[in-house]
């Protein structure tokens, strides 16, 4: 009996591949098909118009920041704010400096705002440190 050396074919399915791909294919079809069904309420809310720009405005920023970094202002329900003195002080000097460097050139309101504003501000910076 002569035995018959038998060569081992190795046989490469490339099918696979290409199947693969024809599935990763219709997958992102199928996830644009879904994405574009969304329905438009999780787009960008209409832009709300800007308040004008002016020393009123600029006080209530400003005192706005202080508040929030007293810890005053809450961003999270159920979640202690972050309390941060230093950007609270900062934000009380900057409109202690607007106070005087603007003395005499604000009318009446505007200068009870501010002085308001820096009395109210400094008080409540003293309860946050004590």
């Amino acid at each position: 009996m002569a035995e018959e050396k038998q060569e081992k074919k190795i046989i490469i399915d490339e099918d696979w591949k290409t199947q693969a791909q024809k599935e990763k294919e219709q997958l992102k079809a199928k996830e644009k098909i879904e994405k574009e069904q969304e329905p438009k309420d999780h787009a960008e809310p209409a832009q709300q118009p800007l308040p004008k720009g002016d020393i009123s405005t600029l006080i209530s920023m400003l005192a706005t920041q202080a508040m929030f970094a007293m810890g005053f202002i809450q961003t999270e329900k159920d979640k202690e704010p972050k309390i941060d003195l230093n950007m609270a002080k900062f934000n009380i000097d900057m409109l202690d400096t607007l106070e005087e460097k603007t003395k005499g050139n604000l009318s009446d309101n505007e200068q009870k705002m501010l002085t308001d504003a820096v009395a109210q501000l400094r008080m409540g910076y003293v309860k946050a440190a004590g």
